[in-house]
């Protein structure tokens, strides 16, 4: 067995001064700080700190370091826009290669070693056991970002949702955008040049961290109890030290808070100054899009509000962003798939019809109708940027949907036809259009009889209440979105349009309605396109009402006025259970009401109903 080789003693070779003390210490900030947001970058900057401690020779810019592993764009981008700050602080012929005062020593174990993050939390436990004294004690840092970012702002709308007498409690998206916009430097909706993320981002932090909820379909968001302690304290922090920078704030923040809490917060609470600035200074706005807190009632059909000290000081109205006159073109929106797909001749013979006729349109996904227009903003380009910005849509109230005799005869067949209808009424587009092909005497060949297609046609006229529109071919149909173009053109062109949510649908228009003007009040393309999805999760109601829809007799109608009595197949079986005999529960729902004519269901459906839901074992 050989000897034990012995052990030697002597000192440690000193490691070698970083050349690049000023780059270190930036990285070191980084760390640090992404760090104490639980970021996974923290990674990604100690191991730039690492190739930056290997490297030998002074670097004169961040440029220079692209040769060292793991220093890409971002991490470069960041330290020479940190050099610059520094060189304007302290000149231009300033020592970057000198040891700042505070820099940390290059050499130091904590730049040097590199926690994996599976090991970070026992790691950290073992510091707490090991340390003693006030590293055991140590409370972890509330973390606050900088100012007028996407989260912050979103805490403080919610906030002040909550402090209005009689309000709802939460925000929908739409809304909650809009409110927040003017408390954030980037934008809800647009990102930034060379960023897919949107100040929106932020939110699934808030959520992560259980400082908001989100809930139902469409999104409802409100805060959560913890959330709505930190945005109280952080609006009264915001007050005492508006001017105060974030560690100010955080200090405020810890001595009113003894709990552990990480927060993801970005933006500010200082909209009073950017109203009154608006109030004072409204030409300095740009004019394509004018953001102001209008009432839809104080709008009048010529676009211009009543007062315009009324319009800026009423009370808050949802997403309201007004599109004035001259600001928006009418656009016709073509689903793709009238484009694609079938007989691609006849399909392209709609697109070239449209284009010869000189008609604006637009070809995309759209999940219900076939064709409908949308009021698209003009925006300018901007200097430096590839593309111009993209502007806002609002959906006008018209949707088409097209049915040659062949497609309306399978789509009866198969069960579409009432479906689609269905999904057209609560689709929120107040003017459906049925436009029926009737492609000549192909319709003689069809597996149903002619008489049948008629009729499903008047009763889609006089029961369903759309308006039915026929035509003889695809070139007729051309003609016909061409002339409702260049109507909807002149109908919409003197008139402001204010972007409404479709939850909060009926706020405003209707009276403009009544008058035969049409609606101003309008939701978003994106927010009718997302709530138009086929297959989105849906609620127990709406499960329930499509499930009564499967019974043959069972229209729309009839199963919305079944769910407003019963909601849930729950409550439905509890009311049969406290039903005395077989009789009484097979007339349960006979006296319900339903439709314009307010007729009742009657006994043979309920009969049919309570069968479904009642009967044990397979159904003769």
């Amino acid at each position: 067995m050989p000897a034990t080789e012995p052990v030697r003693l002597g000192r440690k070779r000193a490691l070698p001064s970083c050349p690049n003390p000023l780059f270190l210490k930036w990285l070191t900030e980084l760390r640090d700080e992404a760090k104490e947001k639980g970021l996974k970058i923290q990674y990604t900057y100690q191991k730039a700190i690492n190739s930056l401690n290997k490297y030998p020779l002074p670097l004169k810019n961040a440029k220079e370091a692209k040769i060292l592993q793991n220093f890409g764009d971002g991490i470069c981008k960041i330290l020479d826009e940190k050099l610059q700050r520094y060189y304007r602080e302290n000149g231009a012929h300033a020592s970057i290669h000198a040891l700042p005062k505070g820099a940390p020593p290059p050499g130091r174990s904590d730049n040097n070693i590199i926690l994996a993050p599976s090991k970070k939390k026992n790691a950290a436990g073992d510091q707490g056991k090991d340390g003693g004294g006030d590293g055991g004690r140590k409370k972890k840092r509330e973390y606050v970002p900088q100012k007028r970012s996407g989260g912050y702002a979103v805490l403080l709308t919610l906030y002040k949702e909550t402090q209005v007498p009689g309000s709802k409690g939460y925000m929908f998206k739409m809304e909650l955008q809009a409110e927040a916009q003017h408390l954030c430097d980037k934008s809800f909706s647009v990102p930034d040049l060379g960023s897919k993320y949107t100040a929106w981002s932020s939110v699934s932090t808030l959520i992560q961290k259980n400082l908001v909820i989100k809930t139902h379909n469409p999104a409802r968001y409100s805060l959560t109890e913890g959330g709505l302690a930190l945005a109280e304290r952080l609006a009264s922090a915001e007050q005492t030290n508006p001017d105060g920078d974030r560690e100010a704030v955080r200090s405020e923040l810890e001595a009113t808070e003894e709990d552990d809490h990480v927060v993801d917060l970005t933006g500010s609470d200082e909209d009073e100054e950017e109203k009154e600035e608006n109030r004072i200074h409204p030409a300095e706005r740009q004019p394509t899009v004018t953001e102001v807190s209008c009432n839809v009632d104080d709008v009048h059909s010529s676009g211009k509000p009543q007062n315009s000290q009324t319009t800026m000081t009423t009370s808050r109205k949802p997403n309201a962003e007004c599109l004035l006159p001259g600001t928006y073109e009418i656009m016709l929106c073509v689903d793709f798939i009238e484009t694609t797909g079938g007989s691609h001749h006849r399909k392209q013979e709609l697109v070239k019809e449209l284009q010869r006729n000189g008609v604006n349109f637009d070809i995309r996904k759209l999940n219900v109708g076939d064709f409908l227009w949308v009021a698209r903003e003009k925006v300018a380009p901007v200097a430096g940027q590839l593309r111009a910005p993209v502007g806002r849509e609002l959906v006008l109230d018209y949707i088409v949907e097209r049915k040659r005799m062949d497609d309306l005869c399978g789509s009866i067949i198969d069960g579409r036809f009432r479906e689609q209808k269905f999904r057209l009424k609560r689709c929120g587009l107040h003017k459906p259009i049925y436009l029926v092909e009737e492609c000549g005497s192909a319709a003689s060949h069809l597996s149903l009889p002619e008489t049948t297609l008629q009729q499903a046609i008047v009763n889609t006229q006089v029961v369903d209440g759309f308006f039915v529109k026929r035509v003889q071919d695809v070139r007729e149909s051309a003609a016909y979105l061409t002339i409702m173009t260049r109507f909807l053109t002149k109908l919409y062109q003197n008139r402001t349009l204010i972007c409404r949510s479709r939850e909060l649908e009926g706020d405003g228009g209707s009276d403009e309605e009544e008058r035969g003007l049409p609606s101003c009040s309008l939701m978003s393309f994106a927010e009718f396109n997302h709530g138009a999805v086929k297959n989105k999760c849906q609620t127990v109601r709406e499960v329930f009402a499509r499930q009564l829809m499967q019974i043959s007799g069972l229209s729309g109608d009839k199963a919305a006025a079944i769910l407003e009595h019963y909601s849930t197949p729950h409550s439905l079986l509890t009311a049969y259970e406290q039903c005395t005999s077989e009789a009484e529960k097979e007339k349960l729902l006979s006296s319900i009401r339903y439709g314009k004519l307010k007729r009742n269901l009657g006994p043979a459906l309920s009969r049919t109903v309570y069968q479904l839901y009642c009967t044990q074992g397979a159904l003769t």
